[in-house]
């Protein structure tokens, strides 16, 4: 697997209002953060952004699926990031709207964290 650096720079340029975008590669995708918090993760060239209880039923509404994988053992597993709408790939209002919803989900898992 790898990131589609065009992508990426889409992004970037999408997300430039809202603050500095920067990637950091993780087991061939990469996670993104938004101002310093993780907001979504890029998979080759999808987008998956961060959710939680707070944001499941605007992305459920959207038909946005949750990111699984197989573990090792053969399970299904889930992570809270949701695929993105077709619209964030070339809408840049779009992105903002998305990544400000994953932004927020990435603020109050760090804030979580930071509690334990």
């Amino acid at each position: 697997m790898s990131v589609d650096e065009g992508l990426y720079a889409w992004v970037e340029e999408a997300l430039e209002p809202m603050g500095p975008v920067t990637m950091r590669r993780m087991m061939g995708a990469a996670v993104l953060y938004l101002d310093g918090v993780i907001f979504a993760v890029l998979d080759e060239s999808e987008i998956w952004f961060k959710s939680d209880g707070e944001t499941d039923a605007v992305w459920d509404g959207e038909g946005c699926g949750r990111f699984t994988f197989r573990a090792k053992d053969g399970r299904t597993e889930t992570m809270n990031y949701r695929s993105a709408p077709s619209d964030v790939y070339d809408d840049a209002e779009a992105m903002r709207r998305w990544a400000s919803l994953g932004r927020e989900a990435g603020t109050r898992a760090a804030s979580t964290r930071k509690k334990r």
